[in-house]
């Protein structure tokens, strides 16, 4: 006997058979039971998900002799001459070769003819979105007010493409993509018939790689068993597709944790060594940070969509991430997934892209921090002398109050140098004069309330003497605090060392950014 594909070989002949549509199946053989037919519907879903499998069963049990629980028998005449293609009551049209006007009269002309053994003539129009709109017009008539005895059933994977004047006049029924454990449980089946030895790791390979269709997956399962024989391995179904290896994801996050950023560059490596699709190793480490953002959230493996084997390995990082650590690494890779496949060099791209993925650190919730402090699980910086009466109260507030007001009072040198060129853009709109004569200058110092400020080379100092009190105006505007200015030529520039630059740069900057400064030996750079 000729070889028959698993597609072909292993279609279902029943409702029960048909694999993840059953809230479709269900209301169709209700349907059937409760004789609440509809001359209309509408199968609209992805490819090979079972709309023209489901079509085929619902037109046999509509004529089937002896319907089970609104199920085709399977064993009475009309079913047999179904089986065989041989019944002239249950018609396939292809809307992509039958679509234009003269077809869907010749349709319309058809209809009139009563069935010439079953209940019902059932035309079953696949791709009905190829149609033409002369078609689709030409068939709104029929289609409203058909004979009794006739049902048309339209399937469709572009659903907005079908006019909304017939969209109106059927019953319509969204098929969904397949999950992967209810395919990995069919071509489970499959290989049990047929013989073939299959492992786990191999099924969900196969059933990621067909993206929600079974008869992608099946076609994928008879690739891999004409490559490999009866005994089927993860390796060999990687080889066969070229299949990033599930192992690479976990080098990434693993380096994440070490912060191994060697790693980065051996991976974007191996990943151009082994002709694999950069675009698909994005998409994969999509997938395997969800499940890491699963094992999270959930502390379980039930959610995971990925083999046993690895199940545990994804559990091993439920106490090493967090929620707000998954969520960020999850957008960074969701804009990478645009951006490498615009990129003109994808492999350094991708290599930038896991060095900063590797160097992201750890974050801390308000809340985890909060709660940290009230579990006393959290150095606090310095203790505070506790408050006995409302004298110290009173105190206590009038010092706030104080602080609160010096330091507005205050400026740091720090933020005058961030806000320079917007104060600059400030006296552009005040004083045209005095802006052109600063243009290009920079803070250099603050000592108390004296601003030093290094002008550009082309400007002298003396020649802005008597505008320095206009200059010290518009800052008390602009900076809301009293500031005194002088004016540094550029050959005076140069006069300080460089340490008491670094000294003056360092003078108002926050604790921690001192820290950094003085340990790594630094000079911040705006």
């Amino acid at each position: 006997m000729a070889f028959q594909v698993s597609a072909r070989k292993y279609r279902p002949t029943k409702f029960d058979e048909v694999v993840g549509q059953e809230h479709i199946t269900q209301t169709l053989k209700n349907a059937i039971v409760n004789n609440r037919i509809a001359h209309a519907f509408i199968f609209a879903g992805p490819r090979g998900v079972g709309k023209t499998t489901t079509a085929r069963i619902f037109a046999k049990a509509l004529n089937c002799e002896n319907p089970q629980n609104g199920e085709p028998c399977g064993e009475c005449e009309k079913c047999k001459l179904f089986e065989t293609q041989q019944t002239v009551d249950i018609i396939e049209i292809d809307g992509a070769s039958n679509r234009g006007l003269n077809e869907i009269k010749t349709l319309r002309e058809s209809v009139k003819y009563a069935p010439t053994s079953g209940k019902y003539k059932v035309y079953i129009i696949d791709e009905v979105h190829m149609l033409t709109t002369e078609a689709f017009n030409a068939f709104l008539k029929t289609l409203e007010e058909p004979p009794e005895s006739t049902v048309f059933i339209f399937a469709t994977t572009d659903v907005h493409k079908v006019p909304l004047t017939i969209l109106s006049r059927c019953q319509r029924y969204d098929f969904r993509r397949i999950e992967i454990p209810e395919i990995k449980k069919q071509l489970k089946k499959i290989a049990e018939a047929e013989g073939v030895e299959i492992d786990d790791e191999s099924l969900t390979l196969i059933a990621r790689k067909s993206d929600g269709a079974l008869r992608d997956a099946e076609s994928f399962f008879d690739q891999v068993v004409s490559f490999s024989g009866d005994k089927i391995t993860a390796e060999d179904v990687s080889k066969m597709f070229n299949l990033i290896s599930e192992d690479l994801f976990f080098e990434i996050s693993d380096a994440m944790l070490a912060k191994d950023f060697k790693a980065g560059f051996s991976i974007t490596q191996k990943v151009y060594d082994n002709g694999w699709n950069f675009v698909d190793l994005v998409n994969g480490l999509q997938e395997h940070f969800r499940n890491i953002m699963t094992a999270v959230v959930t502390k379980s493996s039930d959610l995971l969509e990925t083999a046993e084997n690895y199940k545990e390995r994804y559990l091993a990082y439920a106490d090493k991430f967090s929620e707000g650590d998954m969520l960020r690494v999850l957008t960074f890779l969701n804009k990478l997934q645009y951006e490498i496949k615009t990129a003109h060099n994808q492999k350094l791209k991708t290599e930038i892209s896991l060095l900063q993925l590797i160097g992201m650190e750890k974050t801390e919730t308000i809340t985890a921090l909060l709660k940290k402090i009230s579990e006393g699980d959290f150095e606090l910086p310095e203790k505070k002398k506790p408050i006995n009466n409302a004298s110290d109260a009173n105190r206590v507030s009038a010092s706030a109050v104080k602080s609160v007001e010096e330091e507005k009072a205050a400026i740091s040198f720090r933020d005058v140098k961030l806000r320079w060129n917007d104060f600059l853009k400030f006296l552009n709109s005040v004083n045209l004069v005095s802006a052109t004569n600063l243009l290009g200058s920079v803070p250099y110092s603050l000592d108390g309330k004296i601003l030093q400020v290094q002008l550009a080379p082309d400007v002298d100092a003396n020649d802005l003497r008597n505008r320095i009190p206009k200059c010290e105006e518009f800052l008390r505007q602009f900076f809301k605090t009293d500031l005194k200015i002088s004016f540094l030529n550029n050959k005076n520039f140069d006069k300080k060392s460089a340490e008491l630059r670094k000294a003056e740069a360092q003078k108002d900057e926050p604790p921690i950014v001192k820290a950094i400064l003085e340990k790594l030996d630094a000079t911040e750079v705006k």
